[in-house]
């Protein structure tokens, strides 16, 4: 295993690992059993993001999932991490009124077994990253499409498409890198953008629908399994677990139905003679309680 993929990498490494050239990968995760088989494949990074609220809880929006909801979460992930760094992603309105408030945030997430946290947005929000960051807890900052803050940036749609755009997310970037940040995700915004604040940069960047030329690269689960009929321009669907669970279960409730399921080998067998005793005649009678 050479330098660029060697694992595992940690929160101090991975900027080193990027300006070798490494192509970081990162990639959602809400249990322990998708953090493990993530872990296994190499992933170097598992958001626990607040996607969880749309693609695990059946919410319309990020903005609906609690501070308690997403450190069961990073619990759960947490135990399936054996090699990747795993991110927490600070959820709406938890870090957003007081540096107090998302410095105490942040360490629940980290209790809770994170190595980092996340949060979106630049301008006020640099502040918080700093003292975050001063606390002793890494944070991974986010520009472009913040999904929490979609409503006020007209929807789910990209960002930064005009100059004037461009250069304040790459302002925001850099005073992002400034306060601490150990890296930057780049959600939404076209690709020339997205190369230009890797090139100024000196953390790495992550990329979700921002184009090729960042450090590395962020897919949610659900949209790249194909679990679910949410298909964003920006994913490569690499499997297709919704048809194969569907048919899955259809399969089991005609088995069931049908009386193919349980066959013989998915009993529990009785010895014969415990059988014989259980059956015979000359079994005790169970006893009858007296009126």
């Amino acid at each position: 295993m050479n330098a660029s993929t060697q694992r595992p990498l940690t929160v101090a490494t991975i900027g080193d690992a990027a300006r070798r050239g490494r192509r970081l990968v990162m990639l959602t995760a809400y249990d322990h059993p998708s953090a493990r088989i993530a872990d296994e494949a190499g992933v170097d990074m598992l958001l626990v993001g607040d996607s969880a609220a749309m693609v695990v809880l059946g919410r319309a929006n990020t903005n609906d999932v609690t501070m308690d909801e997403m450190l069961l979460f990073v619990r759960a992930v947490a135990t399936g991490a054996r090699d990747a760094i795993v991110v927490g992603d600070l959820p709406f309105m938890s870090y957003q009124p007081s540096d107090e408030q998302a410095i105490t945030n942040a360490g629940r997430l980290v209790a809770a077994g994170a190595h980092c946290v996340k949060l979106e947005g630049g301008g006020l929000m640099v502040d918080r990253v700093r003292a975050i960051t001063q606390s002793g807890i890494a944070v991974v900052g986010h520009l472009g499409l913040t999904p929490q803050s979609a409503a006020a940036l007209g929807g789910f749609r990209a960002q930064a498409k005009d100059a004037a755009g461009a250069r304040r997310l790459l302002r925001d970037a850099l005073a992002l890198q400034e306060a601490g940040a150990i890296a930057v995700v780049l959600e939404a915004v076209p690709d020339a953008v997205a190369r230009l604040v890797t090139e100024r940069l000196d953390v790495p960047t992550i990329g979700i629908g921002a184009g090729a030329g960042t450090s590395g690269q962020v897919l949610v689960w659900h949209d790249m399994l194909g679990y679910g009929d949410r298909v964003p321009r920006f994913v490569e669907r690499y499997g297709d677990i919704e048809v194969q669970s569907r048919s899955a279960v259809e399969r089991y409730v005609d088995d069931v139905r049908s009386g193919r399921f349980p066959r013989d080998e998915h009993t529990y067998p009785m010895p014969s003679s415990e059988l014989d005793a259980l059956f015979s005649d000359a079994a005790p009678a169970a006893a009858v309680p007296e009126a």
